[in-house]
């Protein structure tokens, strides 16, 4: 516990951190990555070279994640927490810290938790109802069993009767279960028509998916805390017997436990929950038409369901971890559980990536070999806004699953997505992922099926290193001070529970569209008015206190306001808690209507009154047409329809960085100020005067891209703070504030660029460094082009590394720097000028300012571009190699489709349009 505490204290103290200068870089600011283990055949020697390849490059962190071996390979395989495993572990913790890695891992191997352990009592657990009709004044024999031959053959000796009722439709229930003996009821039934509805407690029989040996098995029973504490006794009997360290933290991931919609004891514990029991009203919850009780019933269902997730899983979990020194990471989309309670009942909340976002960023490559991002910002936002509410330090990403099809993820598509994670809330990033892979396997090496291959066996790894300094220098700022966004929005989960179809109900990211529409659609309305919103659930809504003109949370940040966003459901002490918070001080919103009552068939019957009584505190008003406000007490209440109006009436400005120049943007507090990380996702440039909404009087930029720094140009507008900025389409920045201006710091270059601009159209000289297959010799390209294109028969099949070399003619013009522009590059490039390594692009817009190193006359300009691997892949197939070596699901194409990729046409590789020299003067202060 010792190791608990004092890390928390560490990371809090961290936090508090203020700089001048870049932060000082924690392990956790590096990116980190989730690291497969295939068969965890891991052997110390390869490990060991794994290990210092991984932090050469910049990672900070990796997560063990061990899943399915490699074909041919069993002899290799270690099972998962056998004595062998533990000392790997050991080995690996000792070698990671070398290199400076901290190491997490899966409490488990591939997902979900289960395993050999896991008896079938404990498994994963399902609902089966079965229904008979029959007429009462005689002695009844009915045979009570699963009637589906599919389902009865699955459950044979499994499922067991729970409950059997029987209802006269007149409100008359009976408890028949211990009437029936060995599947036959005999009862002598009283006169009238009886429904008899059957519960049978079954399994899902749900399997680990994508297992590893040693942890092949079922699912476990995530709502049965027996079973979840028996999970983790394997754990503790492991560790204990080897001695081994525990790891910095333990991870889960999302939710796919399928079906599992019961659990033993339900019953009992939703009378306790809700008040009534719920087996009395099975005809109402089982009725598919959903009128209004039944559609209570099963909101109370959902609820309950919910509680017990997070009592018997992640709060369990948490505290099992918490006792051995450890955190949790979590997932918990794709729960059946309010997102927001679940991501804060563990340590670090996190979010997950989808997919590839089209900003429409100008010069992005484009592919038609992706998919949508199915967490737009409002989906990610409920792991970060539940470590804002709670004072979690951190929320993480499982970033960059499946933004293309294998082999053709470049660096500059990532950069967009990890920046809407960054403005999201992220600030301790995982990459999804990094296979272990042995030195001696052929290429590809060892993979996982799912992209991006964020590892050496990948062309892009080459350049990846800058890329890691990129996200580094992000997360150090991001990971500094506390979250400052400006208003807390209530999550209106009654209605979502009351609403939906179905029975469970699971929260996973490729249905919110449907589950929440309006609700994404309220969240993308604010963010676009210029505001940025944490989420807010019942349960911190009665925890949150007004204090000092502000909303503060139990995790101590501050909000301005609080909306309701057209929620009809809400818990009467949810609502008297909003109406008391106004009348201390606080401004609370509601948008479209009043909650017109509260959830729940037990309320429905019996509180209707109480929560009249609560709404006839609120201001009464004909129409929420328009926007009015209320004096309440010491506070406010708004109501409206429209948002922005709402917001606006709450006096609190919109950032303007955002409706006036379309940047997307996060705002933390720091002891000295504010800084803002500020993203251009869009076509347009940036080059104007922005107003900030912070009472600050300096400003500094900070380029995450090349660790530049220097103080802003400001001035004051109506006595508010207005920064200078310039950014391309694609670019970012990071804006830090200050009440004081800090003293020695250098000026930030503004630039002009000048009309004329140098084309290097002649002279280009193209040569391979590296080559699978080889391409030897020297080509006289003359202008800068594919090299697919040069007549060789290995340049459309190849992945490598070219150097372009051009000399240079400097012309006599005046300037006080000079921008190279590349143009199109295919993929990365590292450039040197006369020797000098000036630097690595590898994201657009591909320039970097190389004025100090160019001399009159001539000039040598060296750029070495670096590929993707799709090309080779494509040949291999093309020549029947067999690479897909891996066991299950071995590898699939986008949309998880079968075949391999002989088809593909070749890619361009290198340097793909003009490339230029751009002057530019920058501004005399």
């Amino acid at each position: 516990m010792k190791k608990y505490n004092m890390l928390w204290t560490l990371l809090f103290l961290g936090s508090t951190a203020h700089a001048q200068d870049w932060p000082e870089v924690k392990p956790e600011a590096r990116p980190g990555s989730r690291w497969w283990w295939l068969g965890s055949a891991v052997d110390q020697k390869n490990l060991s070279y794994n290990l210092k390849k991984y932090g050469t490059a910049g990672l900070g962190s990796l997560e063990i994640t061990p899943i399915y071996g490699v074909q041919g390979n069993e002899q290799n395989d270690i099972d998962f927490l056998s004595p062998k495993w533990m000392e790997m572990l050991e080995y690996t913790e000792a070698e990671a810290q070398k290199n400076g890695i901290s190491i997490d891992m899966n409490t488990g191997t591939g997902w979900p938790f289960g395993g050999p352990e896991v008896t079938i009592e404990e498994a994963a657990t399902k609902a089966i109802f079965e229904s008979y009709l029959i007429n009462g004044g005689k002695d009844v024999s009915l045979d009570i069993c699963i009637t589906d031959p599919k389902e009865k053959k699955r459950q044979e000796g499994i499922a067991k009767l729970s409950r059997l009722m029987a209802y006269d439709g007149k409100g008359k229930c009976l408890d028949l279960t211990s009437k029936v003996n060995e599947g036959k009821l005999i009862w002598k039934a009283p006169a009238g028509e009886w429904q008899l509805i059957a519960l049978f407690e079954g399994k899902t029989l749900q399997k680990v998916k994508r297992a590893a040996p040693g942890g092949e098995g079922y699912v476990m029973d995530h709502l049965n805390p027996k079973a979840v504490k028996n999970y983790f006794a394997k754990f503790d009997q492991a560790f204990k017997k080897s001695q081994t360290d525990w790891p910095r933290s333990f991870f889960n991931d999302s939710y796919e436990v399928y079906g599992a919609d019961w659990t033993p004891g339900l019953l009992e514990e939703f009378a306790k929950r809700r008040g009534y029991r719920l087996e009395e009203h099975f005809p109402e919850f089982l009725d598919e038409t959903r009128p209004e009780t039944s559609r209570r019933i099963l909101s109370d269902y959902r609820e309950t369901v919910s509680e017990m997730l997070i009592d018997n899983f992640t709060t369990q979990w948490t505290k099992w971890a918490h006792g051995h020194g450890s955190t949790t990471r979590n997932q918990a989309h794709g729960s059946p559980a309010n997102l927001i309670d679940t991501y804060a009942s563990v340590d670090i909340p996190e979010c997950e990536g989808f997919g590839l976002t089209d900003f429409h960023i100008k010069g992005l490559r484009r592919d038609s070999l992706t998919r949508p991002n199915f967490s737009d910002i409002s989906m990610l936002k409920y792991a970060s806004s539940a470590a804002h509410i709670s004072g979690k330090p951190y929320t993480s990403s499982e970033t960059f699953t499946w933004l293309t099809d294998h082999f053709r993820t470049s660096l500059s598509q990532c950069k967009p997505d990890m920046d809407l994670m960054f403005v999201s809330g992220v600030n301790h990033m995982f990459f999804h992922g990094t296979p272990y892979s042995p030195q001696e396997a052929a290429w590809p090496g060892w993979l996982f099926y799912a992209t991006v291959n964020m590892s050496p066996t990948n062309s892009i790894w080459r350049d990846a290193p800058a890329f890691f300094n990129y996200i580094t220098r992000c997360q150090s700022f991001l990971q500094m001070g506390q979250p400052d966004n400006d208003f807390l929005v209530y999550l209106p989960i009654y209605d979502m529970w009351n609403d939906l179809p179905g029975r469970m109900v699971a929260f996973d990211i490729h249905k919110m569209d449907q589950y929440a529409p309006k609700f994404i659609k309220t969240i993308q309305t604010i963010i676009q008015g210029g505001y940025d919103v944490d989420y807010i659930s019942d349960a911190f809504i009665r925890t949150t206190r007004y204090e000092d003109g502000q909303l503060v949370t139990s995790g101590g940040t501050r909000y301005k306001a609080l909306v309701v966003p057209a929620a009809r459901l809400m818990p009467a002490t949810t609502l008297k808690k909003l109406i008391s918070l106004a009348r201390e001080g606080a401004t609370v919103a509601f948008v479209e209507q009043y909650p017109e009552d509260v959830p729940g068939y037990s309320q429905l019957r019996q509180n209707r009154k109480a929560f009249s009584a609560v709404c006839a505190d609120l201001p009464q008003a004909d129409s929420f047409n328009k926007t009015q406000c209320f004096d309440f007490g010491k506070g406010r209440i708004i109501i409206g329809s429209d948002y922005h109006q709402v917001l606006d009436a709450t006096g609190t400005p919109a950032e303007e960085i955002k409706t006036h120049y379309g940047l997307q943007f996060i705002r933390r507090t720091n002891p000295d100020g504010h800084h803002y990380f500020v993203s251009c996702l869009q076509k347009q440039d940036v080059n104007g005067w922005a107003t900030l909404n912070v009472a600050d009087t300096a400003a500094m930029l900070f380029d995450p891209m090349t660790g530049e720094k220097g103080m802003a140009q400001t001035r004051t507008k109506d006595g508010k703070l207005q920064v200078r900025l310039q950014l391309k389409s694609g670019e970012s920045l990071i804006v830090q504030t200050f009440r004081e201006k800090p003293e020695g710091q250098s000026a930030w270059k503004y630039g002009s660029e000048q009309a004329y601009s140098l084309s290097l159209d002649h002279g280009w000289k193209l040569a391979f460094t590296e080559s699978h297959p080889s391409i030897e010799g020297e080509f006289d390209i003359d202008t800068p082009m594919s090299w697919t294109e040069i007549d060789h028969p290995n340049a459309t099949i190849n992945m490598g590394t070219a150097r372009y070399t051009v000399t240079i003619d400097m012309p006599q013009l005046k300037a006080d720097d000079w921008i190279l522009d590349l143009g199109d590059v295919r993929e990365s490039a590292r450039v040197r000028i006369n020797g000098h390594e000036a630097g690595t692009v590898w994201a657009v817009p591909f320039r970097l300012k190389i004025g100090k190193w160019l001399k009159p006359g001539k000039n040598t300009l060296e750029v070495e571009v670096t590929n993707l691997p799709s090309n080779r892949i494509a040949d291999m197939d093309r020549k029947g190699e067999q690479w897909r070596i891996f066991k299950e699901i071995n590898m699939v194409k986008l949309n998880y489709e079968k075949g391999d990729y002989s088809h593909l046409q070749p890619m361009p590789a290198g340097l793909n349009s003009c490339v230029k020299l751009i002057p530019v003067n920058y501004d005399k202060l």
